[in-house]
């Protein structure tokens, strides 16, 4: 009796979704952002020691600026761009990278990226797919990411972050 009451809950859930992740679409102002002192406020050396100490990095702008900068994001990560994986669609259509990808082990697996949003509508740890970048996750608050409409995703390259540039898109929240 408890297995068959058990098989049937299992089959409730299932066939009312909550087994799976609720997906929300929404139309969101998209831009990029990338770990440079442009991006980020930062600078090279602290005048209190006439900048000779230029490898270490100081905020340079905000209610922390003089404070040391680590790079970590709000949540205390480091930023990272989306790792599409071995096995993926992405692999089809960049067949050049399965080479890569097979040599190197840390590139196997599919990573989500960093997303930078307004934590009052998307607490730290909300997954996102954006077209064109990937899967994300809330992990950073940005200076100018304000409202439910926003959003700032991490690249490793300012290049990079300089081309995508801000797109009004439709992005997939999961809930």
């Amino acid at each position: 009796m408890a297995v068959r009451l058990l098989f049937l809950s299992c089959l409730l859930m299932i066939m009312t979704g909550c087994a799976a992740p609720r997906t929300v679409t929404k139309n969101m102002n998209v831009t990029a952002y990338c770990d440079c002192s442009k991006c980020c406020s930062w600078e090279r050396g602290s005048w209190k020691y006439l900048k000779l100490d230029f490898w270490n990095r100081y905020v340079s702008a905000g209610r922390s600026k003089g404070r040391k900068y680590s790079g970590l994001t709000a949540s205390g990560t480091k930023p990272t761009e989306p790792v599409p994986g071995l096995m993926s669609l992405d692999s089809l259509k960049h067949p050049w990278m399965i080479p890569f990808r097979v040599v190197f082990p840390w590139l196997w697996f599919q990573q989500d990226g960093t997303i930078a949003a307004d934590t009052k509508y998307y607490p730290f740890g909300t997954r996102m797919y954006v077209n064109g970048y990937g899967w994300g996750v809330v992990a950073d608050r940005g200076g100018g990411v304000k409202g439910s409409t926003r959003l700032d995703l991490y690249h490793d390259s300012h290049r990079d972050a300089l081309v995508w540039g801000r797109k009004k898109m439709k992005v997939i929240i999961e809930k």
